[in-house]
C-alpha cells in the first residue's frame, strides 16, 4: 500500500515490518526516545508479528525506513505504540502518513475506536495527535508490575 501524506511530500510506502528490518526499526525507535529498559523492543517486534491481531507497520521513502507504528487491537479498540518518524526527517507528513495507515489497518479489521498513550509532559508530541483529530479522554492509566518490581514512569 502507498499513502501520500501531503501533496508537498513523495509518496511513503508502507508495509508490514520484515525481518532484514528489525534492526533498522529498533534503531528508529531510539533514536527517537521510544524505547524503555523495562521494555524489550524486539521482544515487542516479535510478540506484535506472531499475534494476528497486531503488526509493526513501517513507511519508507525511496529505501529508507522513515516512520512506524506498532498496530493491534484487544477486541474492542485500537491501540498504536511506537509511532516514529526519523528525527532527521521531521515535518515531511511522515507521523501523518503512519498513523492513516495504522487506522486504515484498524478499520479493515472492523476496529472503530482507536486509542493511545501519551507521556503527560510530551506536549509537542500532544500538538501532533490533536492536529490528527485526536483528543483528550481525560482518564487515568493505572499500572502495575506482576514481577513485583517498583513502578516505572
Amino acid at each position: 500500500m502507498t499513502v501520500t501524506a501531503a501533496k508537498t511530500i513523495p509518496a511513503l510506502a508502507i508495509a508490514d515490518i520484515a525481518d532484514a528490518d528489525v534492526a533498522t526499526v529498533i534503531a528508529l525507535w531510539q533514536a527517537c526516545g521510544l524505547t524503555r529498559p523495562w521494555n524489550d523492543p524486539a521482544a515487542d517486534i516479535a510478540l506484535a508479528r506472531r499475534e494476528p491481531n497486531s503488526t509493526i507497520l513501517i513507511g519508507r521513502d525511496g529505501d529508507a525506513i522513515v516512520a512506524t507504528a506498532m498496530v493491534g487491537y484487544d477486541g474492542h479498540r485500537g491501540w498504536v505504540y511506537y509511532v516514529a518518524s526519523d528525527p532527521q526527517r521531521r515535518a515531511k507528513g511522515y507521523g501523518r502518513a503512519i498513523m492513516n495507515a495504522a487506522e486504515d489497518w484498524l478499520r479493515a479489521a472492523g476496529i472503530l475506536k482507536l486509542q493511545l498513550m501519551v507521556r503527560k509532559d510530551n506536549a509537542q508530541v500532544h500538538a501532533f495527535y490533536q492536529s490528527l483529530g485526536y483528543y483528550n479522554q481525560q482518564t487515568v492509566t493505572f499500572a502495575k508490575w506482576l514481577d513485583g518490581r517498583e513502578p516505572t514512569p
